[in-house]
């Protein structure tokens, strides 16, 4: 069994994220849908962000955790939990696996559903590109790609080295957004573009 300390020295990643103490399941929903659409994770609770171990100060957390997982993500998520002693305060350790069924939507204040995506140790909110592409996944019918003068001008837009972002693709290419979104994903399935996360913005390039 892998210790906290090993854990937390690993610091916060991509599959890996700390919190102090849970006080809002909502907030938590977000990170568990984050893992859950990217590739999986583990979420330490009663340990601060610099590292620190505080323990949890309750079994309110545990509880909080079935709120985030059951009733503040749609669909619900499986996880498991343990608790580990550490330096006489109890740490509680959260698995997520990837979801099968992408993507996994975490409910906000007003009841409206949400994706995330974790990109290094942040939950980012997924795009429509995101959703459409686990839209396509979904569906068990091959398809094939026609190469028409629309994919042909996506490829030489993408022949840079500078990310392409979709309002530029819109701007360029002369057609809807939904249109663009929709070629793009089917790109990103089929791994001819890839997403980049820059300044908090998403932009495409050719794989």
């Amino acid at each position: 069994m892998r210790t906290v300390h090993v854990m937390i020295s690993e610091g916060e990643h991509q599959m890996q994220d700390f919190k102090f103490e849970i006080s809002d399941a909502r907030k938590i929903a977000r990170t568990l849908s984050a893992f859950a659409n990217t590739q999986g994770g583990r979420l330490l609770i009663g340990v601060k962000d610099n590292g620190k171990i505080a323990g949890v100060r309750s079994e309110e957390e545990a509880y909080m955790i079935e709120a985030a997982a059951q009733l503040y993500c749609s669909p619900a998520i499986q996880y498991s939990m343990e608790a580990q002693l550490v330096e006489g305060k109890q740490v509680l350790i959260v698995y997520i696996e990837e979801s099968k069924q992408k993507p996994i939507y975490a409910k906000d204040e007003n009841g409206k559903l949400l994706a995330y995506i974790r990109i290094k140790d942040e939950n980012i909110l997924a795009t429509p590109v995101h959703l459409r592409v686990w839209q396509q996944e979904s569906k068990t019918d091959g398809q094939l790609i026609a190469f028409t003068d629309r994919e042909q001008l996506l490829i030489s837009l993408m022949d840079s080295d500078i990310p392409l972002s979709i309002n530029r693709y819109c701007r360029k290419a002369g057609i809807s957004r939904r249109a663009a979104e929709h070629l793009l994903a089917k790109f990103i399935r089929y791994d001819i573009v890839e997403t980049v996360f820059e300044d908090h913005r998403f932009y495409f390039k050719l794989k």
